[in-house]
This record gives C-alpha cells, sequence and structure tokens, in this order.
C-alpha cells in the first residue's frame, strides 16, 4: 500500500503538487509581498519647498534647473541659491528621461501630447485612453486627443520636457519630468527661454 502511495505521490510532485502526508509536514505556503498602496508611496516623496527670499531675485539673478532622477527632485536656483525644491516622476525605464545638459526651448502653458493621450468621440467623450498615436488605431467614429501638459517646457527637439502631471511616488512618465501643478506652475512663470537644465543622477 505504501509503495502504490509512493508511487502516486511521486506523480504528484512532478505536476507541481506536494504531497504532505508522507513527510508528515505542513506544505509550504507560498509568501507574497503585499503591493503597497498609492497613497503609502506618495507620501514616501517630501513635498515642494519654495525658498519666497531666493526667488524674488529670480528677475534679476541667472537661473537654472537641475535635475535629480535618483532622488527624484527638482531644483530651480536663483543666483546658485536652490529656490524651489520639488518632487518629480520621470521616465519609468532608465533611459526614457535624458541625462546630460538642456536648455529650455519652448515655453506652452496649455501643451498637449502629440504622441500619448486617449481616443475620443464626437462629442468629447473618452473611449479609450493611455494611448500611442503612434502605436494605437482610433476606434471608427473617434480622434486622438493629447494628454494635457500644462505649464510645459519642452527640453528637446524629441518632446521630453517638463510639465504638470501625476506623481504616484516613483519613476512613472514616458520621459518627461512631471511635477506637482503648484511647483510646475511657478517654475514656469519664473523661467525663460534658454535658462540651462541639468538632468542627472
Amino acid at each position: 500500500m505504501n509503495a502504490i502511495r509512493l508511487i502516486h505521490c511521486t506523480a504528484m510532485m512532478f505536476a507541481g503538487i506536494l504531497c504532505a502526508n508522507l513527510s508528515g509536514s505542513e506544505p509550504r505556503k507560498m509568501e507574497y509581498r503585499a503591493m503597497k498602496p498609492a497613497s503609502e508611496l506618495i507620501s514616501i516623496q517630501e513635498p515642494g519647498k519654495v525658498n519666497k527670499a531666493t526667488l524674488l531675485n529670480a528677475s534679476t539673478q541667472p537661473l537654472a534647473i537641475v535635475i535629480s532622477l535618483s532622488k527624484q527632485r527638482a531644483y530651480l536656483l536663483v543666483g546658485g541659491k536652490v529656490a524651489i525644491d520639488s518632487p518629480i516622476s520621470s521616465g519609468r525605464r532608465n533611459g526614457w528621461t535624458p541625462k546630460g545638459s538642456f536648455s529650455v526651448l519652448e515655453k506652452d502653458p496649455n501643451h498637449h501630447s502629440s504622441l500619448y493621450g486617449s481616443f475620443v468621440n464626437g462629442s468629447g467623450q473618452v473611449i479609450r485612453s493611455g494611448v500611442s498615436s503612434k502605436h494605437d488605431a482610433a476606434p471608427s467614429g473617434t480622434r486622438f486627443s493629447g494628454a494635457p501638459m500644462k505649464f510645459f517646457l519642452r527640453l528637446t527637439p524629441q518632446g521630453v520636457g517638463m510639465h504638470a502631471g501625476i506623481l504616484p511616488g516613483y519613476p512613472a512618465s514616458h520621459g518627461c519630468i512631471r511635477l506637482p501643478v503648484e511647483m510646475a506652475q511657478i517654475i514656469y512663470s519664473n523661467v525663460g527661454l534658454n535658462t540651462p537644465v541639468t538632468v542627472g543622477d
């Protein structure tokens, strides 16, 4: 009888099922790590800070923007001093937000993406969101509507820039540098074209 049980249990083990009756021990339970809720991830990032005294000199002192991808922070420097320290959300994959020295090529307070957005019907109702105008086909009777990118500062000719957006607490964009709305608006209103921008670790 034991030999029959042994053959039966061996077959079951090959099928990926543990036979606990032979050893007399409990089957090992798989360990699952619960995914943290978005609210917990968001709270990891410190809120933005504005040094109002330093920001007052923005019209008379040289400005520069520094982005730290590892810290997920953006800094607006006025005369070499930090006037804005803001959380960001950069490209979700390594290299999607390019590193290097850039400058503000364009300013657009109500910019819309030409690549990412939604398909909407004739009355503007969203039929399908999170689409790419390059890779997704629009369902019949719909048109592409680019995602809003308020207070957009273009950094590359390919379309990478800084703008207001959702910050889930980790890198999540297609390459742009997302900022909280209030921080994006302050930075946008103070910097001009050709403002130097450095993106690094």
